[in-house]
């Protein structure tokens, strides 16, 4: 597989050693796309969180049984909020749960899936989050990967979609695969969302941004600026990425 090559192996070592240098602008950016996002009438703070679920990802997930709880705590200040955790794993393995309401479910669900060596199933999730579209309106679709081994005009088809649709695409990248870079960033572009990069040692940085996130999805614009001047860093840094498309 692609994601396990010698190369890439290295590649991940150097990042876990090394944060890149370009990572302040690129979190700068995306705070400043995001602060111009506004959730559809009626979403209810939808929120769809998907996740690579494939052996490289191993680190994320745990990160993400943690993070998931923060975003509901963080959310419930403003509302609440629904989230439905889409994943995909091994071989053709690609599964949506139900909407859940409280963190605590969501975590005990999270708990019980192990990651799996295989490819990206990317366009999978593309297709489930639009399908949960077509039957409620969705605030916004947070994806976390490392790569992608798929047809990107593929993808970038079903992230228009998506954004006919009113739903903006959050993904964050960890590592700095070009292929996949490149591919996120245009599915964001194209769904007036946004892009942002993230390294080994950045696990609370993620955090912040997540919380960031599913504050947006509760609230909007409004809510997330109530977070910046109580002191929340992901807050601001969303605010200055999500700027009105030109």
């Amino acid at each position: 597989m692609a994601k396990t090559s010698g190369t890439k192996k290295e590649g991940l070592v150097q990042q876990q050693k090394t944060s890149f240098p370009s990572a302040a602008s690129d979190i700068s950016a995306f705070l400043d796309k995001a602060k111009q996002i506004k959730p559809q009438p009626g979403s209810s703070g939808r929120l769809i969180f998907a996740l690579d679920a494939t052996m490289s990802r191993q680190p994320t997930w745990d990160q993400a049984c943690h993070i998931q709880a923060e975003m509901f705590q963080e959310a419930g200040k403003i509302g609440g909020l629904k989230i439905k955790l889409v994943y995909f794993r091994g071989f053709g393995e690609c599964k949506a749960s139900r909407w859940f309401e409280h963190g605590g479910e969501l975590a005990n669900a999270m708990s019980r899936i192990s990651c799996q060596g295989g490819r990206t199933q990317i366009r999978k999730v593309l297709t489930a989050a639009l399908t949960a579209a077509d039957k409620e309106k969705i605030a916004a679709l947070v994806y976390v990967g490392d790569c992608m081994e798929e047809d990107v005009d593929n993808l970038c088809d079903k992230a228009g979609e998506l954004g006919l649709r009113g739903v903006p695409m959050f993904l964050f990248q960890e590592g700095r695969d070009a292929v996949a870079e490149r591919a996120f960033r245009e599915m964001a572009r194209l769904t007036n969302g946004a892009y942002c990069p993230f390294d080994a040692g950045s696990a609370k940085q993620l955090s912040e941004l997540l919380k960031a996130v599913a504050v947006f999805a509760s609230g909007g614009h409004s809510a997330l600026q109530a977070l910046e001047r109580s002191g929340g860093q992901g807050a601001r840094l969303l605010l200055e990425q999500l700027k009105p498309a030109k």
